[in-house]
């Protein structure tokens, strides 16, 4: 499979903020020196580009991999980070406008506090960060929501936990259809772990809302061969297994596959089997 490549500073649109006038939008570099910070990311990305899988962050921070794996180690307490929406939304009936958005202002902050955590290379809390902000974020506030799950997403790939990655990117995506950075990177990670359908439909969605994104207009020409190519091998894989099956079944009557040839029409593409007494 191609090596999954990073997000370049071309792709300086995809933003995670939307109009400021939206007290429901944010901003995630909307605090500090951006020039200065965007040379700090630039000199990670170059350190981290060799890694298994490189991808920006939501605050314009790279997320790569490193260190930990899905498989082999015991996952650690931090990533049983499961957030009850539902008990959540019940919550927020007994609080206040003042409240809720007093807790809307606080998971802000903790978002910017995780994220120089992330910058600063300290994956791991800034997830427990983002989760202890998205326990508290008004569910009204989807698109702050969602930039949550998309930061957290980020440093869990840089973890690589890419799994709950995947689901996180998922969750920001429900919060927000238009998220196009939580689309592309969950179409890497489905690339990365060879689910190419998922990433083409990932990638279809991202040129649909940017038809300038040149990462995903690439995908869209390289996938579609290599499916066919999966799916040709799985085909004549399902074949070979039918045809074992096939013998087993047949072989107490003294015959076997061999004595049916299955020939297709060119016109409708159905099939019709020919039975042959002495196959060659």
């Amino acid at each position: 499979m191609p090596e999954i490549t990073e997000i370049t500073n071309s792709d300086d649109e995809y933003q995670d903020a939307v109009s400021s006038e939206n007290h429901t939008d944010m901003k995630i570099t909307d605090i500090g020196n951006q020039d200065h910070n965007a040379a700090v990311i630039d000199e990670i990305i170059k350190e981290q580009a060799d890694l298994h899988l490189n991808d920006e962050g939501d605050d314009n921070k790279e997320a790569s991999a490193s260190g930990a794996t899905d498989n082999n180690e015991t996952i650690p307490e931090y990533l049983h980070d499961e957030i009850d929406e539902e008990a959540l939304k019940e919550n927020e009936k007994s609080m206040t406008p003042e409240e809720l958005e007093a807790n809307k202002e606080k998971a802000q902050k903790m978002k910017l506090e995780a994220n120089e955590l992330f910058k600063n290379n300290d994956a791991e809390k800034s997830i427990d960060i983002y989760t202890e902000a998205l326990a508290i974020c008004p569910t009204t506030y989807s698109k702050d929501r969602a930039v949550l799950y998309g930061n957290r997403a980020a440093a869990k790939i840089k973890i690589e936990n890419k799994k709950s990655a995947i689901e996180d990117c998922t969750k920001a995506i429900e919060l927000w259809p238009e998220y196009v950075r939580a689309l592309l990177r969950r179409a890497k990670l489905y690339e990365h772990e060879d689910k190419f359908d998922e990433a083409l439909a990932d990638y279809k969605k991202v040129f649909e809302l940017d038809p300038g994104q040149n990462e995903a207009r690439e995908a869209m020409i390289r996938l579609p061969p290599i499916i066919d190519e999966r799916n040709e091998r799985l085909k004549a894989e399902m074949i070979d297994k039918l045809k074992d099956l096939g013998n087993m079944i047949l072989k107490p009557f003294g015959l076997s596959t061999s004595n049916f040839q299955m020939q297709q029409d060119p016109n409708t593409g159905s099939y019709s089997i020919n039975f042959n007494q002495n196959p060659s």
